[in-house]
């Protein structure tokens, strides 16, 4: 059959607001492809198990952050060995940082869809085009960013509010950042107690860290970029073992933004492709894509597989490559799809 398959979280912001999303994206797809929601991490498998044998040539996935990350584990999990189809991350969540790190234009489902399914039926003159990149294996999970500590404890704060957006995200930051100036006490600032060793023998010590932290994209959200060595070595991810002050992190916020080292004095680097964390408790709190974990016991990061993200080229619109990743190709029938894999 071959088509776009969309992915539905219906508990997303945007679509809660608007129940009749699933419906209206349905109507625009028409005979181009499939529109299915996924309320369980069981519909997902099912869902996951019909767009393989119907050789999807693509994913869209109508969600944030965390519908992203959990669409692309239960899909993985399903496909097992066999390469995912190209993703389109349609947006529709509180938070894009993914989408927004590698290029996605802005905008609602509706209007990515619609953008979407006119570059999907040009494919034939003009091919499809994605950048790569790689997911970690993070526990049971699969995700782009990954941060223990401060991390985790902004997650929490902003998870606080009803109203989760761009703008309440800056405000937990700005607050934090005022907490930390006035040396109030702010969940935000919640540091990690433990270690991190690494395959080739080198480790972060055993102590607290404001934050250990790591990413295949360079964002972390809201525009700041401090995994900037993402793409340095392949089948690679930049981890950071953030040791400073929660002062001496504001001060070097202006850095992260525009992608500039913290220096040795505020921070461990590592471009790794496997990670150990053992935490002093015994248990791991970590944020996996805007989604808050719990881990018991030793809990390994390590690199997984690369898939392929949509990115619209149009005038004035630059989808952010990697130096090796940017790729160009066109969508193929499910025969030829099929061809691809079994080579």
């Amino acid at each position: 059959m071959g088509g776009i398959g969309v992915i539905i979280n219906p508990r997303s912001r945007q679509n809660q607001s608007d129940p009749r999303a699933a419906v209206r994206l349905a109507r625009a797809l028409g005979d181009h492809g499939v529109v299915r929601t996924a309320r369980t991490r069981e519909d997902l498998a099912r869902i996951a198990e019909d767009f393989r044998k119907l050789s999807i040539d693509v994913l869209g996935i109508s969600g944030g952050d965390g519908t992203n990350h959990v669409t692309i584990t239960g899909f993985l999990d399903v496909y097992e060995d066999e390469p995912l189809p190209p993703i389109a991350f349609l947006r529709g969540g509180t938070m894009n940082t993914v989408a927004n790190a590698v290029g996605v234009p802005r905008g609602r489902p509706d209007g990515l869809l619609a953008g979407l399914i006119a570059r999907y039926t040009d494919r034939g003159r003009h091919p499809l085009r994605w950048v790569e990149r790689h997911v970690m294996h993070i526990g049971a999970h699969y995700g782009f960013i990954f941060g223990t500590g401060c991390v985790h404890g902004f997650i929490a704060e902003y998870n606080r509010s009803e109203e989760r957006n761009a703008v309440w995200a800056a405000k937990v930051l700005a607050r934090a950042s005022a907490a930390v100036l006035l040396k109030t006490d702010t969940q935000v600032a919640a540091r990690w107690e433990g270690r991190v060793h690494f395959d080739d023998g080198s480790a972060f010590p055993d102590r607290d860290y404001l934050a250990v932290a790591a990413g295949t994209v360079d964002q972390i959200g809201l525009g700041f970029r401090p995994f900037h060595r993402y793409d340095e070595r392949p089948e690679s991810f930049h981890m950071l073992g953030i040791h400073t002050s929660a002062l001496g992190f504001v001060r070097k916020l202006r850095d992260i933004w525009r992608a500039q080292p913290m220096g040795e004095a505020h921070t461990f680097e590592k471009i790794a492709q496997r990670a150990v964390l053992e935490a002093r408790s015994g248990v791991v709190r970590y944020v996996c894509d805007g989604d808050v974990h719990e881990h018991v016991g030793p809990l390994t990061v390590r690199i997984g597989p690369r898939v392929k993200i949509l990115v619209e080229h149009k005038t004035g619109h630059r989808p952010v490559a990697s130096r090796r990743t940017s790729h160009e190709v066109c969508a193929r029938g499910a025969r030829g799809e099929r061809a691809r894999r079994a080579r």
